[in-house]
C-alpha cells in the first residue's frame, strides 16, 4: 500500500490533481480539481490506483461484492476496473432527462452485495441521486468507494467514504470567492451540465 505522499504526488504528476478556478458538478467552486480520468489516461495508472482501491475495500468489507455499481460517466473507469479486479459484475447509471437510471437492459438480483464506486466525492448529490435509485430494489450496500474523496464532512448516513486518496479541499459559493478566485477565469471541467 502506498502513502498519501506517494499517491498525491502521483497524481499531481499525472495531472488528476489540478490547479486553476474551477466549477464543480454542483456550481460550486474551487481552486483544486481532480480530473480522475487523467489516471486512466495510461491503464497501466489506471489498474495500479485500482488496484490500491482494491485493497482499501478489503480492509473495509469482508462480504463477497456481487455488483461494482457507478454513474456515467465519472465513475465508469474506476468501476468497470474495480469490478474486473475484485471478479465481480459491472453495471452503470445513466443520467436521461436529468435523472439518473439504469439502462441497456441491466438489472440487479434482490439481496444482491453492492459496492458504489465513483471517481471523486465532493458534494456526494450523484452519489445520492444513484443510492436512492437502488433503495427500491432490495440489495445491500456492503460501501461506498471512491478515488478521492474530497468531501468535508459525513455525507453518508450508514457509509464511510473509502478512499485512496482523501483531500480537504475547500469549496465555495460562486458569489463568495476569495479574491484570488475572482481573478482567476473560471472553468467547468466535469461532464455534468449545471
Amino acid at each position: 500500500m502506498k502513502t498519501e505522499k506517494e499517491i498525491k504526488d502521483f497524481f499531481e504528476k499525472v495531472e488528476a490533481i489540478q490547479n486553476g478556478h474551477f466549477i464543480l458538478s454542483s456550481g460550486k467552486r474551487s481552486k483544486i480539481y481532480c480530473q480522475c480520468s487523467k489516471l486512466f489516461e495510461d491503464p497501466r495508472n489506471g489498474e495500479m490506483v485500482c488496484e490500491e482501491l482494491k485493497y482499501r475495500v478489503q480492509e473495509n468489507i469482508d462480504d463477497e461484492i456481487d455488483y461494482v455499481i457507478s454513474p456515467a460517466l465519472g465513475g465508469l473507469l474506476v468501476g468497470y476496473e474495480l469490478a474486473r479486479s475484485l471478479g465481480s459484475k459491472f453495471i452503470f447509471y445513466e443520467r436521461v432527462n436529468n435523472e439518473f437510471e439504469l439502462r441497456r437492459g441491466f438489472n440487479i438480483r434482490e439481496n444482491a452485495n453492492v459496492l458504489f464506486v465513483e471517481d471523486v466525492i465532493t458534494t456526494g448529490k450523484s452519489t445520492n441521486e444513484c443510492l436512492e435509485k437502488l433503495k427500491p430494489l432490495n440489495v445491500n450496500l456492503l460501501g461506498i468507494a471512491a478515488i478521492v474523496d474530497r468531501s468535508n464532512h459525513k455525507l453518508f448516513k450508514d457509509h464511510n467514504v473509502i478512499s485512496v486518496l482523501k483531500l480537504d479541499i475547500p469549496i465555495y459559493d460562486p458569489d463568495n470567492l476569495p479574491d484570488d478566485l475572482n481573478k482567476i477565469p473560471a472553468t467547468k471541467p466535469g461532464s455534468r451540465v449545471i
